[in-house]
C-alpha cells in the first residue's frame, strides 16, 4: 500500500477504534440455513428471537415454489425500470390487489410497489414535499424510522420533531405553523419499542389542519387486522389524508413494499418519485410469489397464525422482568428488553448465544443513549415452551 493511501486511511482507523471502544461496533453473522425460528450459524443450530418474519412465511413451501413459478414465467430479472420496459403484469396484479385490500380505509385508492420499504418512504416524503416546497414543512416522529428521517432530510424542507405519541405536542405545533403545506409522518408500530402510534387522534390532527399523514405500517402489514390488513384494518381507520407504506419483506416473507393512497397520489409519485424512476423494478417472480403470501395471510390458516403469535406475546409479557431489566409496554411480535448499558446488553446477547439462543442487541443510534435493549421478536412459529426457554435463559443471564 503506498504512503498516500495509508495515511487516507488513518482517520478511518481512529474513528473505527472509537466506535469499538464505545461497544457501538456493529458487526454481520452469516445464517447457513432459511429464515425460520431454528437456524444454523457459524456451524451450530440457534433458536433464534430476532427475525421479523412474524407469520414464519419466508421459508413456507408454498411461497417459495410461487417464487420459482414465477421466476420461469417471467425470468430473473426485471431488465430496466419500470418507466422504461421493467413493468410487468405481475407488478400491475400486486399493485390491483393490494389497492383493493385498502378500498374500505382509502378514498379512490390505488398501490404503487417499490423495490424496498426504505425506497418507498425516500419516495413518499421526497414526493409530498415537492408538491409546495416553498410551503412545506414536515412533523415527525421522535422514534420514527431511519428511512422515514432520511426521507424528511433529504426533502430539505422545515422540520418540527413532536416527542413520542404525543398528540398534544404535535397539535400545538400544527396549530403554530404558518406552512401552507404540512405533513405528518409516523410509524405505525414502533420498530425498536414495539408500541402503536395513536393513528386515530392522528388522523383527526391532520384533517383538522389540513396536513398529510404518512403511516409506515412496516411491522403491522400481515399481523395487525381480521384479515392481516395492518393497522388500519385493526382501527377500521377511514382517512382521506392518509398515504400508507407498507412492507412486504417482514410478515409477507418476501421482498418489496408499496405505498397505497388516492389514486391522483400514486399519480403524482410515478411522475416525481426517483427511488421509483431511476432504479431497476425489482424482479416479477418477487411479485408474483407475493401473491401466494397475500393467500395465506388473508386466509383461515393467516387468522389462525395470528393468533398464535398473539397467544405467545400473551405468555411472555406474563412472565417476570429480569431484574434490573426493563421490559417495554408493548401488545406486538416486538418485545424488548431494556438492559441501558451497551457493554451489558453485548454480554448479555453474547452469553444467550451460548445457550444457543439468538438475540440480538441494538445499540446507538439505532435507539436512543443509554436505552441499549435485546430486541426480541416473536414469530407463529414458535412454540409455547421455546418461549418458556427463552423466559428462563433471560432471568439466568440477568442474574
Amino acid at each position: 500500500m503506498s504512503a498516500g493511501a495509508d495515511t487516507l486511511l488513518e482517520p478511518l482507523r481512529q474513528r473505527l477504534a472509537a466506535i469499538e471502544a464505545a461497544g457501538l461496533r456493529r458487526r454481520r453473522v452469516a445464517a447457513e440455513s432459511p429464515c425460520a425460528p431454528r437456524m444454523r450459524m457459524q456451524g451450530q443450530d440457534r433458536l433464534c428471537f430476532n427475525s421479523n418474519d412474524y407469520l414464519g412465511l419466508a421459508n413456507d413451501p408454498r411461497v417459495v415454489a410461487a417464487l420459482a413459478e414465477g421466476a420461469r414465467l417471467h425470468g430473473a430479472g426485471s431488465g430496466a425500470s419500470h418507466l422504461v420496459s421493467g413493468h410487468s403484469r405481475a407488478h400491475a396484479a400486486l399493485e390491483d390487489r393490494l389497492a383493493d385490500w385498502y378500498a374500505p380505509y382509502l378514498p379512490h385508492p390505488r398501490a404503487l410497489f417499490f423495490c424496498t420499504g426504505y425506497m418507498a418512504n425516500l419516495a413518499v416524503i421526497g414526493a409530498l414535499a415537492d408538491i409546495d416546497r416553498a410551503g412545506c414543512e414536515v412533523f415527525s416522529e421522535a422514534l420514527n424510522h431511519a428511512s422515514l428521517i432520511d426521507g424528511i432530510r433529504l426533502a430539505r424542507v422545515p422540520t418540527t420533531v413532536y416527542p413520542h405519541r404525543d398528540t398534544q405536542a404535535l397539535a400545538q405545533a400544527l396549530s403554530a405553523s404558518r406552512a401552507r403545506h404540512k405533513i405528518v409522518v409516523t410509524d405505525a408500530v414502533f420498530s425498536m419499542d414495539g408500541d402503536v402510534a395513536p393513528l386515530r387522534e392522528l388522523a383527526a390532527l391532520c384533517e383538522r389542519h389540513g396536513a398529510w399523514l404518512v403511516v409506515d405500517d412496516a411491522h403491522g402489514f400481515g399481523v395487525l387486522g381480521a384479515r392481516g390488513r395492518g393497522v388500519l384494518e385493526d382501527l377500521d381507520l377511514h382517512c382521506g389524508h392518509l398515504v400508507l407504506v407498507g412492507t412486504l419483506g417482514k410478515a409477507a416473507g418476501v421482498a418489496g413494499a408499496f405505498v397505497a393512497a388516492h389514486a391522483e397520489v400514486i399519480d403524482w409519485l410515478v411522475q416525481r418519485a426517483r427511488t421509483y424512476i431511476y432504479t431497476t423494478a425489482s424482479p416479477p417472480a418477487i411479485a408474483h410469489a407475493l401473491q401466494t403470501s397475500l393467500d395465506i395471510i388473508e386466509s383461515g390458516e393467516g387468522a389462525l397464525r395470528r393468533q398464535h403469535l398473539q397467544d405467545l406475546i400473551g405468555r411472555f409479557r406474563a412472565m417476570p422482568v429480569p431484574g434490573g431489566w426493563r421490559r417495554l409496554p408493548s401488545a406486538t411480535a416486538i418485545q424488548p428488553v431494556l438492559v441501558g448499558d451497551n457493554t451489558r446488553v453485548l454480554a448479555a446477547a453474547a452469553a444467550l448465544q451460548a445457550q444457543g439462543l439468538w438475540v440480538t442487541a441494538i445499540r446507538a443510534p439505532t435507539v436512543p443513549e443509554g436505552t441499549a435493549r435485546l430486541r426480541i421478536t416473536l414469530c407463529a412459529l414458535h412454540q409455547p415452551e421455546q418461549i418458556d426457554r427463552l423466559g428462563q435463559a433471560l432471568a439466568g443471564v440477568s442474574r
